[in-house]
């Protein structure tokens, strides 16, 4: 059996002691509600095993990713998207002696806000919302594991702890200061209000665990959005040659095994362009590592710029394929039908939830008759985020005598 080779250099496998900037569980910064700490699992374990036993979790399984779930068997959906992002942010960590299971945790955790129908339900549930500041799926997610998750006898929401939380806010960088991305907007009244309570220091850079599972994500959708796109017919390998990732990629695929199917051609592509960038993040966090020479992980809060990243080379290809997945898969007219369809249904249930809360089920409408309008929107709008693509096409059905099909 031949041993496997990298031409890399020392990137290591990572089984070595954590790494002194890195986040350490016997320092955790504690939980909002104080509780005995475990004898068998660190902070940040207990966190990914109560994200893993969570609703919202299990809900995942049924939300979009880019195809509805109805035209298909095989495309990826939230739940299986996640998985991958969590492999690979464990294996970044796990290369920067970093804590793996932070990084697990932060990537598991990361879309339990996105709405039914993906980034489409959350456009239109942000413009229902937006006279009471507006929907966002990343505060979203923090009203979820902090307040709209009801398992434990004690408290609300399931109480992660503070480096998951910061994590889970602040893994796209700073909300605010000098480091916030401008375009960002106003940072949502949830994670303002929460942050008065607990604070996640908003200005600052979050762990590197946090920064791992963040270009995991884009890691992830980048290639298997690929996948989903061949699969729906939207894109050919023929297509994928003008990319500057992908391209010189899929001809060294075509060089080595020039007689492999278009299947096998396209997942032994996809493999080979997962362990390119991921490679790429490694080799360029550690040339980051060494220019900031970070002795603890305040070194990183305060570093000033991200500590994981792509490379400018792969940033800048990055940036290409994004914007041909945008041109051939997100903006193609098969794409955008479902997508007026899933708006549809998005924005009629929300209608009917604010116009009558009676149509939401008991323990949801309850109190609500008197109510004003914003704490019915809002009710309104952590019920319908909190449905899976099949449930909202249930109760629109119920509702409503012309609930679009997909597929």
């Amino acid at each position: 059996m031949n041993e496997e080779r990298s031409d890399l250099g020392d990137i290591g496998f990572g089984y070595r002691p954590r790494a002194g900037y890195a986040s350490d569980p016997a320092r955790s910064r504690g939980r909002f509600y104080e509780e005995p700490a475990s004898p068998t699992r660190t902070p940040f374990q207990r966190d990914r095993d109560r994200i893993i036993h969570s609703t919202a979790f299990r809900r995942l399984k049924h939300k979009t990713q880019v195809f509805v779930a109805e035209e298909g068997d095989h495309y990826r959906t939230r739940l299986t998207h996640t998985i991958e992002v969590a492999q690979i942010a464990r294996a970044l960590a796990r290369a920067l002696r970093c804590d793996e299971d932070l990084a697990e945790a932060i990537a598991l955790v990361h879309d339990f806000g996105h709405t039914p129908f993906g980034h489409t339900g959350e456009d239109a549930l942000n413009e229902k919302m937006r006279p009471w500041g507006g929907f966002d799926h990343n505060a979203q997610s923090l009203r979820v594991v902090t307040r709209l998750e009801r398992r434990y006898a004690e408290f609300d929401g399931l109480n992660l702890s503070w480096e998951t939380l910061e994590g889970l806010v602040k893994h796209n960088g700073p909300l605010t200061g000098p480091h916030a991305d401008p375009g960002k907007g106003a940072v949502p009244k949830t994670i303002l209000d929460f942050n008065e309570l607990f604070d996640l220091e908003l200005d600052r850079y979050a762990s590197a665990e946090a920064q791992c599972a963040a270009i995991a994500d884009d890691i992830a959708y980048n290639t298997h959005d690929i996948d989903d796109g061949l699969r729906a017919g939207l894109l050919s390998l023929e297509m994928l040659e003008e990319v500057p990732l992908s391209g010189p990629i899929l001809a060294d695929v075509r060089k080595h095994y020039p007689r492999l199917d278009p299947v096998r051609t396209a997942h032994e592509f996809m493999r080979r362009q997962i362990t390119s960038m991921v490679e790429d993040v490694i080799v360029t966090a550690h040339s980051a590592l060494r220019e900031i020479a970070p002795k603890d992980i305040a070194d990183i809060h305060n570093a000033g710029r991200p500590v994981v990243t792509f490379s400018k080379t792969m940033a800048d290809d990055e940036k290409k394929l994004k914007a041909f997945l945008y041109k051939n898969i997100y903006r193609h007219p098969s794409v955008m039908s479902v997508r007026a369809g899933a708006e549809k249904v998005v924005r009629d249930l929300f209608d009917a939830y604010f116009a009558d809360p009676r149509a939401m089920p008991e323990g949801w409408r309850e109190g609500l008759d008197r109510a004003e309008d914003r704490v019915k929107a809002r009710y309104a709008a952590d019920f319908l985020a909190g449905m899976t693509d099949n449930y909202a096409l249930k109760e629109h059905r119920r509702l409503f005598d012309d609930t679009p099909v997909f597929g």
